[in-house]
């Protein structure tokens, strides 16, 4: 049996401002081509069925020795795969290189992320000289980085004002549904 490689792939990100430090976006897009040196690279929708993400570590540019940002351990960052992809969500705690990661994906000097992982099930098209993920075995880190290898997504800061107004619009919709079911009782 062939050891697994570990490999690495970027996408999107984007920070969220309220009293804390929260970044999410999406370190996967589901079915979104990467294409590099005449190399293309899809993950597929059913990747991470199964996938281990028992312990995955938010990183800078997957950087062993730069401090980790968040950990899926201690619950400071959640994965959620959804039809769209693998999306994260992050709470960074109060220390100088998190302030300053943060600043960054707010002012969008990083605006993108990245993936490292084990794969155990691809196909390859040689004719068109592309790799389709179908099943990635484990999960290490999502990283926000500086060079993006998938470059489809985008990454941007919300104010808090537009937080705090995308809030109310959702519990003002939540108040019409508790309405209706009341009513329809």
């Amino acid at each position: 049996m062939e050891k697994a490689i570990k490999e690495v792939r970027l996408t999107e990100l984007r920070a969220l401002e309220d009293d804390k430090m929260v970044v999410e976006g999406y370190a996967v897009v589901f079915d979104s081509p990467a294409t590099h040196y005449d190399y293309t690279e899809i993950v597929d929708r059913n990747a991470f069925n199964g996938c281990d993400m028992s312990d995955v570590c938010f990183k800078y540019n997957h950087e062993d020795n730069f401090l980790i940002l968040a950990r899926t351990r201690n619950n400071s960052l959640q994965l959620i795969v959804d039809d769209k992809g693998l999306k994260i969500r992050a709470e960074l705690i109060d220390t100088t290189n998190n302030r300053d990661i943060y600043k960054m994906i707010k002012a969008k000097l990083l605006d993108k992320m990245s993936f490292a992982f084990t794969v155990d099930k691809e196909e390859y098209d040689y004719d068109t000289n592309t790799r389709r993920i179908l099943h990635i075995d484990k999960l290490y880190d999502v990283s926000v980085v500086d060079v993006p290898f998938y470059s489809t997504t985008e990454i941007y800061a919300r104010s808090k004002e537009d937080y705090l107004k995308e809030k109310r619009a959702k519990d003002l919709q939540l108040e019409k549904e508790k309405i209706k079911l009341m009513l329809s009782l």
